[in-house]
């Protein structure tokens, strides 16, 4: 069956795809803002604990491979079920060392906790890549911008209300109630996704145009490797700019917090300015599809990056709480603007055949920036100034607009694989 045939299938309803990416969405964001706080109940120092956090991208990218591999063999919704399935047993395994259900000494406690972060991180790579792949097919190409754009404000909705549920959960169970209810949601998740229906494998290529036909779409099963080589100079170029991108949008859960510190302001002050952000990147989702739909991806993509720049540079020069405030609407209207974009882009440059793979490699640059944007802000923290530090990320997000100001073809539509470093200006 071909891509395009498959495409204008429509979904049952847009509860098989949106349902499981809430529910897990949800679950994720009840256990998040627990991590750190739950591993210095090891008696682990803050150092330590603060980097368990980033047993999430780490695991993450670990499984970005076998995922890819597992979809293009399987199908997307077994690779849904799969990972929810591993979620859930790894927030129930930290739920299990955090509770004291097996009381083995604090080292081993916090190695099986660890290992439990380390699967969650895992599991998340293998959801979010199946649920992706899912829709680039599931979707009419006109309508693929709106659909990625909401599937990324169910991420926004989880992440917002999963602490909420945490914070309750916790305030019966201890800290252990937000993974008892990311356990929950993501065994949810695991029921709700054998609802979603399978999509036909596509077979060879016979039916594409000649205009998007690469010599690998020729092959059934391409290897990561040989679709890195095909499409070399997507990678090198859009593909840095989504790691700019991914690199500040992970950034920012840092800058505001940390600014505020330095000011002098509550954790309370901190996390409503932090929030306020959040609801305002909430609130543009859909807009953000929309105008993609309509106006194209090079635009949504400049505007976000550059205002994630603009809102991320003013901060430092904020000196209270109302100013930071300000900076913190600009940054969420940036992020928010940008709603689905690193997934609608994804969809655009992936080929029919070997579309998990490619996916997979676009996820790897996507989880590489979210990795380094703190680390940037750390480095140069450590030599300079916070200030600089955070002026460091904002001039890495300008980096970014101008990349995809270079990289995208202007107009409406999705873009083409043949976009590479010298797009044309017109469409054909």
């Amino acid at each position: 069956m071909s891509d395009q045939s498959r495409s204008a299938k429509p979904l049952a309803n847009a509860f098989q795809i949106y349902a499981p990416s809430l529910i897990y969405a949800i679950g994720l964001g009840a256990i998040m803002p627990a991590i750190a706080g739950a591993s210095t109940g090891f008696g682990v120092s803050l150092a330590v604990a603060a980097s368990t956090v980033t047993l999430i991208g780490i695991g993450s990218l670990i499984a970005n491979a076998p995922a890819a591999q597992l979809a293009s063999r399987a199908g997307e919704r077994l690779t849904m079920i799969v990972s929810a399935g591993v979620g859930t047993l790894g927030a129930t395994l930290a739920w299990a060392m955090v509770a004291g259900w097996f009381p083995l000494g604090v080292p081993y406690d916090f190695a099986g906790y660890t290992v439990g972060i380390l699967l969650i991180g895992m599991a998340g790579a293998g959801f979010n890549l199946a649920r992706q792949s899912y829709l680039a097919v599931a979707v009419p190409v006109s309508h693929r911008a709106r659909a990625m754009s909401l599937l990324g404000g169910m991420i926004r909705i989880g992440s917002f209300v999963g602490p909420f549920l945490g914070a309750g959960a916790q305030a019966f169970l201890g800290m252990q109630g937000a993974f008892a209810v990311g356990a929950a949601c993501m065994g949810t998740a695991v029921i709700i996704s054998l609802l979603i229906q399978e999509l036909a494998e596509p077979t060879t290529p016979t039916h594409l145009e000649s205009t998007t036909t690469s010599p690998l779409e020729i092959i059934t099963n391409p290897t990561m490797t040989s679709l890195a080589k095909e499409h070399w100079r997507v990678l090198l170029s859009s593909g840095l700019g989504v790691l700019c991108l991914s690199a500040m949008r992970a950034s920012r859960t840092a800058v505001i917090p940390l600014w505020a510190e330095h000011l002098g302001l509550s954790p309370a002050q901190a996390s409503l300015i932090y929030g306020v952000s959040g609801a305002i990147d909430l609130i543009m989702f859909y807009p953000s599809g929309l105008l993609m739909d309509r106006k194209g991806r090079r635009v949504v993509a400049v505007c976000c990056l550059t205002g994630l720049a603009i809102g991320t540079a003013s901060v430092p020069l904020m000196g209270t709480s109302g100013w930071l405030m300000v900076a913190a609407v600009l940054i969420g209207l940036g992020n928010g603007f940008g709603a689905g974009i690193v997934m609608t882009l994804g969809a655009d440059y992936s080929p029919t055949v070997g579309r998990p793979k490619f996916l997979a490699l676009w996820r790897l640059l996507s989880d590489t920036g979210t990795l380094t944007g703190p680390l940037l802000i750390s480095v140069v923290t450590a030599i300079s100034t916070l200030a600089f530090g955070v002026w460091a990320i904002a001039a890495l997000g300008l980096v970014g607009a101008g990349i995809f100001s270079r990289t995208l073809p202007p107009g409406p539509g999705p873009v083409t694989r043949d976009a590479g470093l010298h797009p044309p200006t017109t469409r054909n």
